[in-house]
């Protein structure tokens, strides 16, 4: 974000709490509109991100053709809808024909897609989409476990109601026996927990 851009969110920041009814002036909020604009340009910084940058001279020639799975990624983003947080975990797993990718690239790109307003279900196949884009492998698996602050603090304000999307291409939404050896290797999802 430039400098200018950034003077303009603290500006029309400091205008929606005072229109809210606070006081700018007081204390505890005299810095919190330039915080709130420093902290929205790192939260939407996927904006910026290329995903080719990211991975760099991380994609190796590798004859496996085995199921590989990064589990457990933590993952925050915004809600589109109400710009309140949803986080929780990434699964992804794919198969491989010839091309592997760097076991850290993989939670770059889920970040760089989760640093933007999202919605969980596009941020799924986002990811998905990107690593067969890089790989084009066999197959691509992305689950993604989260909560959404916008179901827990207000609307039906569901405390413990999680969101499970999905998104499997190629062998694992083709093949039953892919999807089968998939679940059975990730075993305990739906188990998300908060924190």
């Amino acid at each position: 974000m430039t400098d200018e851009k950034l003077k303009k969110v603290t500006a029309h920041m400091r205008e929606t709490l005072e229109l809210l009814g606070e006081d700018t002036d007081r204390e505890g909020l005299r810095d919190t509109p330039r915080r709130y604009a420093k902290a929205m340009e790192f939260l939407t910084s996927g904006y910026s991100k290329n995903i080719d940058q990211i991975v760099g001279k991380a994609l190796f020639s590798e004859s496996s053709s085995e199921i590989i799975i990064i589990r457990d990624i933590e993952l925050f983003s915004l809600c589109e809808h109400h710009l309140l947080p949803f986080y929780g975990k990434a699964h992804v797993a794919y198969i491989p024909t010839g091309k592997i990718i760097g076991l850290s690239k993989i939670p770059r790109i889920v970040d760089a897609f989760a640093r933007r307003l999202q919605v969980q279900e596009r941020l799924t196949t986002q990811i998905a989409e990107e690593l067969t884009r890089l790989l084009n492998p066999l197959g691509v698996s992305v689950i993604i476990e989260a909560f959404h602050l916008c179901m827990m603090m207000r609307g039906v304000e569901k405390q413990n109601s999680y969101t499970i999307t999905s998104c499997m291409l190629g062998a694992f939404r083709d093949e039953p026996s892919a999807r089968q050896e998939l679940m059975a290797l990730l075993g305990g999802l739906g188990n998300a927990r908060r924190g």
